[in-house]
């Protein structure tokens, strides 16, 4: 459990992203894969990431502090368009600063919803992520609404979908599953 972590605050646009030398562990995924309910686990807080009931409505840059040592980031998801061409533009517009400009991501959470084949969408942001050169890990969320012992096997089905070469985290948010692994890893890079 991360201690003390608040929301700082939300960038809608590049004026708005946060100037900090502070590290950052970011999360990356679909609409709907389960970012916030994953932050919520991390913080051991119920309602600090809002939950939305509909995908895709995140539109911004999400800053929660994590006892002023670090941020966690949670990026818009990308993949379902509730949003105008125009909202989709400028918040890969804003993704593209945030990543690109700065220095003090030191790692990058990929979640993935184990119980579907990885998209389109989630090779290329695989390969971008390969091509970004940060370190990161592939997170399998939802791992309770499958049988245990099925859990290799879907962890197969994304590796394979992915071509991807590393090891991919299957973690559950209701029953905390391998929620000590993801903490033990921000705990290595902050």
């Amino acid at each position: 459990m991360l201690k003390n972590m608040k929301f700082e605050t939300s960038a809608f646009n590049t004026k708005q992203l946060i100037d900090t030398d502070l590290n950052q562990i970011v999360m990356v995924g679909k609409s709907n894969v389960g970012k916030s309910s994953f932050i919520n686990t991390l913080a051991n807080q119920k309602n600090l990431a809002k939950v939305g009931q509909t995908p895709g409505k995140t539109k911004s840059i999400n800053y929660y502090n994590v006892n002023n040592e670090y941020y966690i980031v949670d990026l818009p998801g990308y993949g379902y368009s509730k949003m105008t061409k125009v909202e989709q533009e400028n918040t890969s517009k804003l993704v593209n600063k945030y990543i690109n400009n700065n220095k003090n991501i030191s790692y990058i959470f990929f979640l993935v919803d184990i119980r579907h084949k990885p998209t389109e969408n989630d090779r290329i942001m695989y390969e971008w992520l390969l091509d970004k050169n940060i370190p990161f890990t592939i997170i399998a969320t939802k791992a309770d609404k499958v049988a245990k012992t099925k859990i290799p096997d879907y962890l197969k089905d994304i590796t394979k979908t992915l071509f991807a070469k590393e090891d991919i985290i299957a973690i559950s948010c209701q029953t905390k599953y391998n929620i000590d692994l993801i903490e033990n890893i921000i705990n290595k890079y902050i």
